[in-house]
């Protein structure tokens, strides 16, 4: 028989409370009611009847919560403007003689990525056996020293140890901060603080860029020595905010600290009421579904992801989100400079600027799409947005290789064109991509084994990372333009993918997930969609269940 009331770290849990009585729509006849259809008819519910007030004190404290996961992305950001524009610097290159393009630049880039990629074992182990707030500080303090190696270098073999470092510092911060800033945010407001905290890559690219196109006017080594130091800034924001801000409820839940995971749901998400329908729904979700046996407690257990039906749908959608979100064409925003000069623009100054703007375009590009995160569905934007993607890189490539049939006597309109069409990819690919690629992995992923596939995707956004950045040079020094031809197939190929294999996770808990992925097809079962009848005070009082196709 089951229970109707349950005791959780001091919360009395009601399940007829949380629970939206079926029926066939007779309440619809009230005046002011209506129909509405919804993913999840419980969590609409509780949202409608839970309405946390923005302004309150613990609100504010929950946004400088991630606003601290925030500089996390920052920290990531910062270093994929960086080296793009420091090689291009005249004191750089009397150091160490690299020059622009080739297996030197190849190697200080990729380093990076070989660090990060070494570094994901272990940032899972620490942030399922010590908590988010863990990771999150190892992986500040790290960088610090990687920042410190990098900026006193005087030769190439100091320099690529620091990026290695680097990257194994940033790996352990982006397993923690992602799972931590899903695991505190309300249900609705989930797609919105986990895509802000994925647009903390343009919190770093942006300063990245500008304080790299403002030192490249002093005359001396500190012109690419500074901008170095500087990718340390959002790691002491980090290191000195994890002290003041509480661990994740759903961490909490996973390793037996019901009574604090159950406050922290009642303080930043019920109002202060234990008795709020959203606080009763979650504490009962959680309850259920957090194992405090789970595969979080076995560091190098992974086997749920091969062996389990769930298993493998989730890990797919981690798969697609990481390889895609690395491999669409944006990889050549590394290279940007090297893109310019293909181009027609030839001036240091000017292809720094122009790194600039296209972050800031970027920005904006995915600032949009964050604030439409919780209404939008996921697998939409990502097919439509996959094939925009090819569609600018294709009239990018076009126009790329009309300049190249004009030699030396360019046509200032194609290069406006090739220019502008490089720039609406980049706002496009922002959109689509930049939001998704913290929300779908975290959303994919349920609480056991959340730090385990964030780390698995570290591996795999490093690994085609490295392809980027390895090859990249090199395939643009030596087939310049019709490199981005590769990218403008794939992304089809992509969008495809996305049709057949998104599952769509907007509108639900991340427990209720589990239903989903537990289904024999998850990518219909997560269109399925009901229909609540909705009260002129705004309750909801029934729901039909319905299909949608």
């Amino acid at each position: 028989m089951e229970e109707k009331e349950i005791n959780v770290g001091g919360v009395l849990v009601s399940h007829d409370h949380v629970a939206v009585t079926e029926g066939s729509g007779a309440t619809a006849k009230s005046s002011g009611a209506k129909a509405k259809v919804v993913h999840n008819a419980e969590l609409y519910a509780a949202i409608q009847e839970t309405k946390i007030n923005f302004k309150s004190k613990e609100s504010i404290h929950l946004y400088f919560c991630v606003c601290v996961a925030f500089c996390c992305a920052c920290a990531n950001g910062y270093d994929g403007s960086l080296l793009t524009g420091i090689v291009a610097m005249d004191h750089f290159q009397s150091t160490f003689h690299s020059g622009k393009t080739g297996t030197l630049v190849a190697l200080m880039f990729s380093l990076y990525t070989v660090g990060a990629m070494v570094g994901s074992p272990f940032a899972a182990i620490l942030s399922d056996k010590f908590g988010r707030r863990i990771g999150m500080l190892s992986g500040g303090l790290v960088i610090i020293v990687g920042m410190i190696i990098v900026a006193t270098a005087g030769t190439i073999a100091q320099f690529v140890v620091g990026r290695f470092v680097l990257g194994f510092g940033i790996s352990i911060m982006t397993v923690a901060a992602p799972a931590y800033a899903v695991e505190i945010a309300p249900p609705h407001w989930r797609g919105r603080v986990t895509g802000f905290y994925n647009c903390g890559y343009f919190g770093g690219s942006i300063p990245a860029a500008a304080v790299v196109y403002g030192c490249n006017q002093l005359d001396n080594d500190y012109s690419w020595r500074i901008p170095l130091i500087v990718q340390a800034l959002a790691c002491l924001v980090v290191i000195s905010g994890v002290w003041i801000i509480p661990e994740s409820p759903r961490y909490l839940m996973a390793n037996g600290r019901e009574k604090e995971a159950t406050a922290f749901l009642v303080k930043y998400h019920g109002n202060g009421d234990p008795k709020s329908r959203l606080v009763q729904l979650e504490v009962e979700e959680m309850k259920e579904g957090i194992r405090q046996d789970g595969i979080d407690k076995r560091p190098l257990d992974y086997r749920p992801f091969v062996l389990s039906h769930s298993g493998r749908w989730r890990i797919a959608q981690v798969l697609m989100i990481s390889v895609f979100g690395q491999f669409s064409g944006n990889g050549l925003g590394y290279f940007n400079t090297t893109i310019f000069e293909i181009i027609g623009v030839t001036s240091v100054e000017q292809q720094l600027a122009y790194n600039l703007l296209n972050s800031v375009l970027s920005a904006v590009g995915a600032l949009a799409a964050v604030a439409l995160t919780d209404i939008m569905p996921r697998r939409k934007v990502l097919v439509f947005g996959t094939l925009a993607c090819a569609a600018a890189l294709a009239t990018n490539s076009g126009l790329s290789a009309a300049l190249d049939a004009q030699g030396e006597n360019i046509q200032e309109s194609y290069a406006k064109g090739a220019l502008a069409s490089y720039f609406l990819f980049n706002v496009i690919f922002s959109f689509a991509y930049t939001p998704l690629q913290g929300v779908i992995p975290t959303e994919a992923l349920e609480t056991t084994t959340r730090a385990k596939g964030l780390a698995l995707s570290t591996v795999i956004v490093y690994a085609v990372g490295f392809i980027n950045q390895f090859a990249g040079p090199i395939a643009l020094g030596n087939i310049k333009y019709k490199y981005i031809y590769v990218f403008v197939g794939w992304d089809v190929v992509e969008a495809l993918l996305w049709y057949l294999f998104g599952v769509e996770s907007q509108g639900r808990t991340l427990e209720q997930l589990e239903w989903v992925y537990n289904q024999p097809n998850p990518v219909r079962a997560s269109l399925k969609v009901e229909k609540v009848i909705v009260q002129a005070d705004g309750k909801v009082t029934e729901k039909v269940v319905t299909d949608q196709a």
